[in-house]
């Protein structure tokens, strides 16, 4: 009789699977822990806390963890608010916070119930990273709220790291600008991240209201635990929903929301979760989209494709 694996433990396998390799992923809190407290310090790695909050870093982080705030890879440009900096700015903030080619990266935030959002930088973060080349990188699963429940080791002593080096070849290719999303192909899946009333134009945030034409509706918290949002749900636990969604192996599928930070969480699980070959990140999203009045916006949903 043959015997097939729990979902669940492959993800898992999947998951320890990648760290070994130094891929883009996800990993475990007590992996993580063992990784920091390396006996060789060469193979330790570079510990990310990419909270907003500077209060927050300091009333207790992750061991050794370096704080970068994901707000100072941001800043407004052309009227434009929290757009992504130029790379000359972005390069030399990077390599202050000891981002470096030869190294592994954790990167977390806390966020375990909506509408706390944190989850969001530390995506956001592991995004810019990705596009500056850096390819050994892991996201702590369940971030910081699920380190302190396993009992985990916090500091609030602080950690600076030597400055790093970055890849000479970054991935440029994975950001799109509005003129890739307009210009898109027609098979390719447009779908927006943010909540399903943002999407529909029922808010009090946007200037204008609605979504770009044509895209699909697919909230990224939809890919997490209910009771930690910081925590990764297997793939085989939302496929069908996104399958349901349009959101296929098989797709070119370009992601927006309102300022990138939700839809680089929707890109992070396609690509790097369910292994999605084809997923790219409109970083303008809706506030650059929006403030574009030439462009058109609808508010209907559209079905999947």
């Amino acid at each position: 009789m043959t015997r097939f694996a729990h979902p669940a433990a492959v993800w898992l396998v999947a998951v320890v699977a990648a760290a070994a390799a130094g891929e883009i992923g996800v990993i475990s809190p007590a992996d993580a822990q063992k990784l920091i407290e390396d006996a060789d310090p060469a193979k330790r790695p570079v510990v990310l806390d990419t909270r907003g909050g500077y209060k927050d870093y300091f009333r207790g982080h992750l061991p050794t963890a370096h704080h970068l705030n994901f707000d100072t890879l941001r800043g407004t440009d052309k009227g434009v608010p929290v757009q992504y900096l130029p790379d000359d700015l972005t390069k030399a903030l990077l390599v202050r916070a000891g981002v470096d080619k030869n190294r592994t990266h954790l990167v977390y935030a806390t966020g375990d119930k909506l509408p706390n959002d944190e989850i969001l930088s530390a995506s956001m973060v592991a995004y810019v990273l990705e596009k500056f080349g850096v390819d050994d990188l892991r996201i702590v699963d369940g971030g910081l709220p699920e380190w302190q429940k396993q009992k985990r080791p916090t500091t609030q002593e602080y950690f600076g790291n030597p400055k790093g080096a970055l890849p000479e070849k970054g991935k440029p290719e994975i950001a799109l600008t509005v003129k890739d999303v307009v210009g898109r192909k027609k098979d390719a899946v447009l779908v927006d991240a943010r909540p399903k009333n943002e999407y529909l134009g029922d808010d009090d945030v946007w200037l204008r209201k609605g979504h770009i034409p044509g895209a699909v509706s697919f909230h990224w918290a939809r890919l997490m635990g209910k009771d930690n949002t910081h925590k990764f749900l297997p793939f085989e636990q939302v496929k069908a929903e996104l399958e349901a969604a349009g959101l296929t192996a098989d797709k070119e599928i370009l992601v927006y929301c309102g300022t990138s930070r939700e839809g680089s969480l929707l890109r992070f699980y396609l690509r790097h979760v369910a292994k999605y070959p084809n997923v790219r990140l409109y970083e303008g999203s809706w506030k650059e989209y929006a403030a574009m009045k030439e462009l058109p916006a609808e508010t209907n949903e559209n079905a999947a494709r």
